[in-house]
This record gives C-alpha cells, structure tokens and sequence, in this order.
C-alpha cells in the first residue's frame, strides 16, 4: 500500500465528524472516547510527559498505582483508585532556565500505525471547545498539543487556557477561542484556539510553577457542551471494582474499622483519598483503624503476590 495514500486518508478520517463522549474518571473507564479515534485504537489514552528533554528533573508521583499487566505506563489503576487521573507533580528545576514542568494528556485520533507511532491530527473544532472538572494545587494550564512539528514551527507557543488553583472539585466550560498563545511569544507563524481545533492532536494539562510538590485530580473532559459533572466523586460510592479481574477478597467496613475476608497470603492494604494519596496503610491480614480520617469517600487496595483487589467506602 502507497504509504501517502495511507496516511492521507487516516487523516481524512479523522477530520469526520464524530460525537465526543465526556471522559468521566469515576465510571472507571480507562480510554477517553473522543469520536475521532482512528484504526489503530490507540487514541484516549493517558501519559505523562515532563522537563527532562532540557535538563529539567521534574516528575509525576503516581502513589505506587502506575502499571499493570499489559503496561508499566498505563494508569488503569490510577484512574480505579481516584476516580480520575490523580498524582502528585514534583516539579525539580535541575538546569533548566526556566520553571520546571509535567504535563499530563491524550491523544485525539491515535498513532499513524502499529509501524509508524507518530500522532495523527483530527478536525475537532466540532467540540465547540472543552470542558474539565478538576483538583489541583497550582494553576494548570490546558494546552492544544499540534504534533512535534507544528509545535516546534510555533516556538511551542502552543494555545492554552488558563485554569487557577482548586484545592476542591471545579468545573470550567471553555470555547476554542479561550485557548490563546502565551503573551511572551512573538514569533512569526501565529496559532490561534479554532485554528489548533481544526488540526488537534493532543489535549494536555500543563503544570508548570516554582519548584515543589502539587497534588492534582483530573476528574472529567470534554467537548464544552457542560456534560462534565460539576465536582469530582463517584456515580456509586458502594461500587466495587477490581483492578485485575475478579477476586476473592473483600472489604468489610463496621463503623470506622476496616477488615478484608479472601486473603490467603501476605497482602498490604492501602486507603487513598480522592486526590490519590494514602491516607493510611497496613497489613491486609488485620482490621484497620480509620477513625482519624474525615467522613467522605476512600478507594482501598489491597495488593500482593496473588492478589490485586480495590474498593470503594464510604465513611460517616
């Protein structure tokens, strides 16, 4: 097959218009439904990028969850645990010149073939923009990814909302014409946010402040037509969801005691609040004190040589 012929028309393809379907962590789904996805079935997918490329020696502290079978990169259980894709931002100068940054984002349409990883861009300017519903410690800003080659062209002066600091969930509805160059750019190929939609290939969320540690939840996206929920949380706090396929074990929560039935070997169990961090730890084989923590919803894992189980509770 002529390899332009082939290109082409994935890229024809994905300037179709297609529904996009709000992202919404809590229901547990591990690929972002964007409507423009193509035949490789690699778009929607979560990863983390950061400052490393120029000396920088920031990361993301995904809390032990990053991983799984298939993938040491995935965030499938990530997204079960917080409902979202939640973690915390260690931003580290190193030599940069520059403040240090990570960024977090998915691909629109998907790589170009299982040969050729290159990202595919898509028409989404029938979005009409985006939606996000969010925690973060410091401002984060939602950036339109064009591919390696336009992002260079643009000096990386990529279009970008901005969205402040929300130590609580926050939603924010934006068109594409919020999405705007930074003020510092006066380069000559100008890029503005309808433009970036009609030839999109990354949504990102860019956390760039001083050096430090910020905890984010990414709790919902999508196209700006206020489907995303106005808070971050689970559709049912009871649910249980098991990281690896079903297991025996299970999680008895009596008032503020925890004890988990079906461990048959050593097994550590974990409770993680709605940011992603641990809030308490112990041996799964013993109840477990959760007095001290405040009334809301917690995921529990517990993990070891033959079990990979999580749950959801709730505290009153």
């Amino acid at each position: 097959m002529n390899k332009k012929h082939s290109i082409a028309a994935i890229l024809l393809a994905a300037s179709a218009t297609f529904a996009f379907d709000t992202w919404i962590g809590a229901e547990g789904t591990v690929q972002v439904e964007t409507g423009l996805g193509n035949a490789t079935e690699t778009y929607g997918y979560w990863f983390s990028y950061a400052d490393d490329n120029d000396g920088g020696l920031s990361k993301v502290d995904w809390n032990g969850l990053q991983g799984s079978e298939s993938s040491a990169e995935a965030l499938d259980n990530v997204i079960a645990a917080c409902g979202g894709v939640c973690g915390t931002a260690i931003l580290n100068k190193g030599s940069l010149t520059y403040p240090p940054f990570v960024g977090i984002g998915f691909n629109v349409v998907g790589e170009t073939s299982a040969a050729d990883k290159t990202a595919v861009p898509g028409d989404a300017s029938a979005w009409g923009g985006l939606c996000v519903t969010y925690t973060s410690e410091a401002p984060m800003a939602l950036e339109l990814g064009l591919g390696d080659k336009v992002d260079a062209t643009i000096g990386f002066a990529n279009p970008a909302a901005s969205l402040p600091k929300a130590t609580a969930g926050t939603k924010k509805v934006l068109t594409w014409a919020d999405f705007k160059q930074p003020s510092w750019y006066n380069g000559a190929t100008k890029m503005d946010g309808p433009t970036a939609s009609s030839q999109l290939v990354a949504v990102k969320f860019k956390i760039q402040a001083a050096a430090g540690s910020y905890v984010f939840n990414i709790c919902s996206v999508g196209p700006s037509d206020g489907t995303c929920p106005a808070d971050c949380g689970t559709p049912d706090p009871h649910s249980i969801k098991s990281v690896r396929g079903a297991s025996s074990v299970k999680a008895v929560l009596s008032g503020r005691t925890l004890g988990f039935t079906g461990v048959k070997s050593d097994a550590t169990a974990e409770v993680f609040n709605l940011h992603g961090q641990v809030v308490a730890k112990g041996d799964a084989s013993t109840a477990m004190n959760l007095a001290s923590l405040d009334a809301g919803v917690y995921m529990v894992r517990v993990s070891g040589k033959s079990v990979n189980f999580s749950n959801k509770i709730v505290l009153k």
